[in-house]
């Protein structure tokens, strides 16, 4: 009896241990499916057509009275040099001319399309049922309606009465990750769970129709897409998961005011309403992204690279630099990370950040040409660039991916994914919205039309294109 006495602890350290061990395996965070957005044939009749080509943009860009020949040279420029290609999405609201009077119907329509859409192929490609959802996020920054798109979500399937939804708003570019940091979160409590992530924004009621230029910006580089995911921590699905989460990192800038106000949505002088790219963007994202990296590459890089960065990090406090361009040179990221994923939020950022990294074209790819063929989908942007990879079969098991966001706020989200299994994924029919345009990428040059279409205009032939529309 005392003998059994004794081993009553090293019984009771055990299954300690064993807990431990399977709690641990029950919190991993697998994704088994993402579907991105993509027009059909007849969504794109139904809408009365939805690309927003040279024609297009610049039948939109004529119906603003209030541009003078100054801001419509600066809106050529832009369009020139943005990296944005003649096949991108806009919403039904705005190809029809309807910019200034938008309605909720509107709005809820292009939700409606952009959520359902990707939602009926993710269920309809993985054979999961809607009722076998556990927990829900959508995150949509600039809509929230009452009652919320969650609940539009759980309406229109007929989810079980105790899924667990979360609807997110205001989060900017990064929201995506910051939804999938929230599921992780939750697959610690709640075990054999499913989950959905529907991210996505609200393009049409948002639409810029005044003149600063710092604000005409986001007319230029917004497109309409988003993406819906499909996640998991039932141990008994790991064989068909595409991806492992790894780890994530969020970091929140938000108490520096130049960082806050870089990226915000406000009126104009004349009272129309939109969102503002400061000057200060770069900067603050770049401070964002070096704080993040501090905390994300002692998880990710081997030993050797972590006594360097030590070193350099040492010497960075010391001297009191904080440039995105010092950690760059320190790290070698593609010692820890095979693929780089990064937010196609404009030609400008995407360039930024691949020299601050040390990165090739190669590694640039993916986002310049998700730019090109789908422009900036807001936070469903990275789900376009790890289709992009996955199309051109660059992703092999146990390759780690490194997903890079930044957003409004100011925030910087990353996360490592590894890959556990994408050739399943790409051998079903219409599995990638890339499918039937890959072989026509990558694009030797990425060149506009509307520089060579519309550079002679000048101020008479302004007014009288004005008038003739």
């Amino acid at each position: 009896m005392a003998s059994l006495l004794y081993l009553l602890p090293l019984v009771y350290f055990i299954f300690y241990l064993c807990n431990l061990v399977f709690q641990k395996r029950n919190q991993c965070c697998y994704m088994l499916a993402y579907e991105c957005y993509k027009a059909t044939d007849e969504q794109d009749k139904a809408a009365g057509g939805r690309t927003l080509d040279t024609q297009t943009c610049a039948a939109i860009v004529f119906r603003n009275r209030n541009l003078r020949l100054e801001e419509y040279r600066f809106l050529l420029k832009t369009i020139v040099n943005s990296g944005i290609g003649e096949e991108t999405y806009g919403p039904r609201n705005i190809i029809a001319g309807r910019e200034e009077t938008a309605s909720l119907t509107d709005a809820l329509w292009e939700m409606d399309d952009l959520m359902f859409t990707t939602l009926d192929r993710l269920f309809s490609r993985t054979g999961i049922s809607p009722q076998e959802i556990d927990i829900l996020v959508v995150n949509v920054s600039l809509f929230s309606p009452s009652p919320s798109l969650t609940a539009r979500v759980v309406n229109r399937y007929k989810m079980r009465d105790d899924v667990k939804v979360f609807n997110l708003s205001g989060m900017g570019c990064s929201a995506s990750l910051v939804a999938v940091d929230l599921v992780q979160q939750l697959f610690k409590t709640y075990k054999n769970k499913l989950a959905i992530v529907v991210s996505t924004e609200s393009i049409g009621p948002n639409w810029y129709c005044g003149r600063e230029k710092s604000m005409m910006l986001s007319n230029c580089l917004f497109r309409s897409g988003g993406c819906s995911m499909l996640l998991t921590n039932k141990n008994s699905l790991k064989s068909k998961a595409i991806l492992k989460l790894n780890c994530s990192v969020r970091t929140h800038f938000g108490s520096n005011n130049e960082a806050y106000g870089c990226c915000i949505q406000v009126e104009d002088g004349l009272g129309y309403r939109g969102f503002r790219l400061s000057k200060c963007l770069t900067r603050s994202a770049g401070t964002a992204l070096t704080e993040n990296l501090q905390v994300l590459v002692p998880k990710i890089l081997p030993i050797r690279q972590l006594l360097r960065y030590a070193i350099v990090s040492f010497y960075r406090n010391y001297t009191k630099t904080k440039s995105l361009e010092s950690v760059g040179e320190s790290l070698n990221l593609k010692t820890g990370v095979e693929h780089f994923c990064i937010h196609p939020g404009g030609r400008a950022v995407i360039d930024g950040l691949g020299k601050s990294l040390g990165l090739s074209d190669y590694d640039l790819e993916p986002a310049r040409m998700a730019l090109h063929r789908f422009g900036n989908t807001s936070a469903g942007g990275l789900w376009y660039v790890l289709g992009y990879m996955e199309a051109k079969k660059r992703l092999k098991k146990g390759d780690r991916i490194l997903m890079i966001s930044l957003g409004a706020g100011f925030k910087c989200n990353n996360c490592v994914w590894e890959v556990m299994n994408m050739k399943h994924n790409l051998e079903e029919e219409n599995a990638n919205v890339w499918k039937d345009c890959i072989d026509r990428y990558p694009l030797k040059s990425i060149t506009n039309p509307f520089l060579q279409k519309y550079s002679w205009i000048n101020d008479e032939t302004l007014s009288f294109v004005r008038f003739h529309e």
